[in-house]
């Protein structure tokens, strides 16, 4: 049988043991001695999850000053930010879990980086969808374009599934207008529907939808009259464009499942979490906003499925304590250490050539002696 490798002639098998050896000691270095480093714009990133801590803090503090207090065994991290499970105004059920892991700041980084992948830049035009259910989603969705300076068109759905922003006398729409009182957030939602069953506010009492409609009262923001779902996408769409003018919309963001932003729940799970480039290659794709954009190469930022985008970005699921800025690998990545690598190549590559010139020096060597002349019969004597 041939042999199928090649070894240098005259190389010893402890020669090529010690470089083995030592490729094997730099491969262990490398994987066992990592860095971490800062990811670009960290700066920036940590700026839009201040921003949203203090966004939650001055929510609270609303919250408390008009007689909502933590529960703790509601919010163990006593952010605030969960709100009741049944209210007039809830519109469907929620799962405590999501909402709990939807209160991290460090959200904010993450949409900031999503942001910035879509092509986002300063002074780019944003259309956005929201919903009541995830009151510290919208606000890391604002803190992350208010940060990086970009001009937001948001239209709402007024009421919240369970655990959300479902106080009947503080809506999102009221949390919003804190945080312009507070000079944290410049803009507000440009329009709003009652959100609920096909956007229409189904399943949600008539005194429920009456404080719907107020609070888009007394907030000053334009109320969407729909007919149908298809004529809330409808209305979504062309306010959008209405309102981006000569602009071009550079990016939509959805945050959470507003019926008409997702397409229904069917809508919502065709969407990957997080950036979409490309509409999603399915048969029957549910109408909604986010494929009217992405059909027409708009990217979408889909900020849903809260336990995946957790674990995409390292944060914690569920957590019981508040979480520190800065902790995500949004700030900071785990990666090998280049310096380690090229110490040990260059290493390897030095014994293999030093142990080739030896080699080859010994080779010369042997032939440049003088070569022992063959014995006579008389000198054998």
């Amino acid at each position: 049988m041939k042999k199928l490798y090649w070894r240098p002639p005259g190389i010893s098998a402890t020669a090529l043991a010690l470089v083995a050896l030592v490729a094997i000691a730099a491969f262990v270095a490398v994987e066992k001695m990592p860095v971490v480093r800062k990811q670009k714009r960290y700066g920036d990133k940590i700026a839009a999850a201040r921003l949203a801590r203090e966004g939650m803090n001055a929510i609270k503090a609303e919250k408390e000053r008009l007689g909502h207090f933590v529960d703790p065994a509601v919010d163990p991290a006593l952010t605030g930010m969960i709100g009741e499970s049944l209210t007039p105004v809830t519109s469907n059920t929620g799962f405590l879990s999501a909402k709990l892991t939807s209160t991290n700041p460090n959200f904010a980084a993450v949409v900031y980086h999503l942001l910035i992948e879509a092509g986002v830049e300063e002074g780019d035009t944003v259309a956005v969808g929201v919903s009541g259910s995830f009151p510290s989603l919208n606000l890391s969705t604002y803190a992350a374009l208010h940060t990086i300076g970009a001009k937001p068109i948001i239209i709402a759905s007024t009421s919240s599934s369970e655990w959300g922003a479902n106080h009947v006398d503080y809506l999102w729409l009221d949390m919003e207008r804190t945080l312009r009182e507070q000079q944290l957030i410049p803009f507000k939602s440009s329009a709003a529907s009652q959100g609920g069953i096909d956007d229409l506010g189904v399943g949600i009492t008539k005194s429920g939808r009456g404080i719907l409609d107020a609070a888009m009262k007394r907030n000053d923001v334009r109320k969407l009259d729909v007919r149908s779902l298809a004529d809330s996408i409808d209305q979504r769409v062309a306010l959008f464009d209405e309102l981006a003018g000569d602009t071009e919309i550079r990016a939509y963001v959805n945050v959470g499942g507003g019926t008409a932003s997702v397409g229904t729940h069917v809508g919502k799970k065709q969407f990957k979490a997080g950036l979409n480039l490309t509409t999603p290659r399915e048969p029957n794709l549910a109408d909604s906003v986010m494929l009217r954009f992405s059909k027409r190469d708009v990217p979408v930022i889909h900020i849903s499925r809260v336990k995946i985008l957790a674990e995409r970005y390292g944060l914690p699921y569920e957590p019981r304590t508040q979480v520190a800025i800065g902790e995500s690998n949004v700030f900071r990545a785990t990666e090998y250490d280049p310096r380690l690598a090229g110490v040990g190549l260059f290493l390897i590559i030095a014994i293999m050539v030093g142990l080739l010139r030896w080699n080859l020096g010994a080779r010369l060597l042997g032939n440049l002696r003088p070569k022992e002349r063959a014995k006579t019969p008389e000198q054998m004597v």
